[in-house]
């Protein structure tokens, strides 16, 4: 069974935000765009689209907001993720604020997590999760 809302990012590609197989629920890649739109939190650019400033920050909390939607929307919960993957497409810059912002999102519920250093995502984003959950 195969899940997507429109209360998270809409997909880039062709692919649900999630998929049931038994009592677990893969989430595809989550990134940080708000739902409706393209915009990318904590990401300014100027008239012409060119990079202006960024706010890790802001893209990490959206990230974890647009994961407990979709899992929220599909069924699953926040306390039950099982196994969180991250890719940051800057390690040595973004590590020690997303370690810190992890701590607080997951103080209570403490997934298995392996963290990957990129070059790139497919949009100007610079942080993705994959994520399994448990669903009743």
């Amino acid at each position: 069974m195969q899940f997507s809302t429109d209360k998270a990012p809409k997909p880039v590609g062709l692919y649900p935000h999630a998929r049931r197989v038994g009592n677990l629920l893969f989430l595809s890649g989550v990134g940080p765009r708000k739902a409706g739109s393209d915009e990318i939190p904590g990401l300014t650019t100027d008239k012409h689209g060119n990079f202006i400033g960024f706010a890790f920050e802001e893209q990490c909390r959206s990230v974890f907001d647009n994961v407990r939607t979709i899992l929220e929307e599909s069924g699953s919960s926040w306390d039950k993720l099982v196994d969180v993957t991250v890719f940051l497409v800057d390690m040595k810059r973004d590590f020690q604020a997303y370690n810190k912002i992890y701590a607080e999102y997951f103080k209570d519920n403490q997934p298995c997590r392996t963290t990957v250093g990129i070059d790139a995502l497919p949009t100007a984003i610079a942080i993705e999760l994959k994520c399994i959950a448990t669903i009743d």
